[in-house]
């Protein structure tokens, strides 16, 4: 089973991925290309699996980062296809992940200080 400090490291290495992926784009050329798109969608996805299955202690710890918004939008990548807006996976790309990824290195060193 893996452990919280395995996760916060997964969602890190993912936020990371994401980083990199959108790095030097625009909206446009994102949306423009699709298995980007998608593959930025999989690693938020992933972000969202790891988030809830972080130790509800922890997240309570930390209530700060929006841990039910991060795991609702896993769901919405998940389970509606067809549905995703993908401006909005844009905007959590460039916005959103770089402040997630501020906030999980604190966590990072906050509770796991080697």
């Amino acid at each position: 089973m893996r452990r919280d400090q395995q996760r916060l490291n997964d969602i890190l290495e993912a936020l990371d991925w994401i980083a990199n992926a959108v790095s030097g784009r625009t909206e446009t050329g994102f949306l423009a290309d699709e298995t980007t798109c998608y593959a930025v969608a999989q690693k938020l996805t992933i972000i969202g699996e790891a988030v809830a299955r972080l130790g509800p202690e922890l997240r309570a710890r930390h209530n700060a980062v929006p841990w039910p918004d991060i795991v609702g939008l896993r769901n919405i990548l998940v389970h509606e296809y067809f549905g995703i807006y993908w401006p909005l996976v844009w905007q959590t790309a460039v916005d959103h992940a770089p402040v997630l990824r501020g906030q999980v290195a604190e966590i990072l060193s906050a509770e796991f200080t080697e």
